[in-house]
């Protein structure tokens, strides 16, 4: 019946329309209806797409310009792209594309902001508008194993992405465990990983879900977890990798000169105490904050040269001395988090070579930073707890079937493979 109505009522308006009688008057056209001339200009025009990378040193100006497209459409374009993103910002290799109509006139333009995010302008009837897109990926599970061999970077290979996964991962157990000094070789990784993939070609990795380091024979867990809005690596007890410090405050070589109560002073020639650790490294490496604190001393101190002191919670203090030079924006009263540049490796003051000088006090006595035990951070709550262990078990079972070395496919986790791609 429903399918008789329909005919009927379309044979009824294919006749109004033959005698002249439209079924509906263009006085009821409601606001944003195109008219019938209107649609069949639309559909009748013609776009092409201007596509390419960003050439070194190349703008927008000069690929309007190549294309002889209006320059002062670009203006607009970028007027409105200022507060997404600013239209000079463009790196060489970065991927764009201009659509424009037979009257050569812009409709979109696209431009690959960056991995995660696309900035898209589009003419309205009331001008361009712009907005950022994110990139979504399809996102797959992989298994990674490694053996060390020299050092962390170089034992899960070559690439851009690799050195990413490798910071990623010593991030995570910075509070444990120094890369640049602890590791050994034949220690063993195991990890599990996010892949995101465009159109089934990987591009980078994700979140690391879990990883096991076994470092000198002693194994370390981490598994990533959301606790009450805030996601952390928590051990496999539920107690969060994150302490009150970093184990040091930078990357360094060596420790050139230990704690000490009666060191010889290789520029005064004389012993006096050493209430800190000197770090060997090269001059400009960055110095980070170990822990969240407020400054209370920036400036040029005597023989410590240029000084930054911060005063952290529960008594404890932490100075960074020889500094070539302090970051932008450190003075008195700054509050900084953890892992925040706050200098850079001099030589300033009474120093030989370039080295950071670091100390620890607690309640304003000087203490060994290598001697201290770090607290650790929040544990998981109880309520949560069951919910940790499910996922601390399937981890498990995946961390346990990695044999290193190995690169392994182990599941597609969901499929959101987005549809732009320039």
């Amino acid at each position: 019946m429903k399918k008789i109505f329909v005919g009927a009522f379309m044979l009824i308006a294919l006749f109004l329309v033959v005698k002249g009688q439209p079924p509906v008057s263009d006085k009821t056209d409601t606001p944003g209806t195109a008219k019938p001339a209107e649609v069949d200009k639309i559909e009748n025009t013609i776009f092409s797409e201007i596509k390419g990378r960003i050439a070194k040193g190349e703008t927008f100006f000069n690929i309007f310009k190549k294309y002889k497209l209006d320059i002062s459409e670009l203006f607009l374009i970028r007027e409105a792209a200022a507060d997404v993103h600013e239209l000079k910002e463009l790196h060489p290799g970065r991927q764009y594309k201009i659509t424009v109509d037979d009257n050569e006139k812009v409709s979109s333009l696209e431009y690959r902001i960056n991995d995660d995010a696309i900035l898209n302008v589009t003419r309205t009837a009331s001008g361009f508008y712009a907005e950022k897109i994110p990139i979504k990926y399809e996102k797959k599970i992989l298994h990674i194993g490694s053996v060390i061999r020299d050092n962390l970077i170089s034992s899960l290979g070559e690439g851009r992405e690799n050195l990413v996964l490798a910071l990623e991962l010593s991030d995570i157990f910075a509070w444990d465990i120094d890369f640049t000094t602890d590791i050994r070789n034949n220690d063993e990784i195991k990890i599990v990983v996010e892949g995101l993939y465009l159109e089934g070609v990987f591009k980078k990795y994700g979140d690391i879900q879990s990883a096991e380091f076994t470092n000198d024979g002693q194994s370390y867990k981490a598994y990533r977890f959301s606790n009450n809005g805030r996601t952390g690596y928590y051990d496999d007890n539920g107690k969060s990798f994150r302490k009150a410090f970093l184990k040091a405050p930078l990357n360094f070589r060596r420790i050139s000169s230990y704690y000490s109560k009666n060191r010889f002073h290789p520029v005064l020639r004389t012993y006096r105490p050493h209430h800190g650790v000197d770090y060997s490294a090269p001059t400009g490496t960055p110095v980070s904050a170990i822990g969240d604190g407020k400054i209370i001393f920036a400036g040029n101190k005597g023989g410590y040269g240029r000084l930054v002191g911060i005063r952290h919670p529960n008594g404890y203090e932490t100075y960074y001395g020889h500094l070539s030079r302090i970051d932008k924006g450190i003075r008195s009263g700054t509050r900084v988090d953890q892992g925040d540049i706050i200098g850079y490796v001099g030589s300033t003051g009474l120093a030989t070579g370039p080295h950071l000088h670091y100390e620890m006090k607690i309640n304003h006595r000087s203490v060994n930073p290598l001697a201290i035990k770090m607290p650790r951070g929040e544990s998981i709550p109880g309520k949560l707890m069951a919910e940790f262990r499910s996922f601390r078990d399937r981890m498990d079972t995946q961390l346990a079937s990695i044999k290193p070395p190995v690169f392994a496919l182990a599941e597609k986790t969901r499929d959101n493979l987005h549809s732009d791609s320039l």
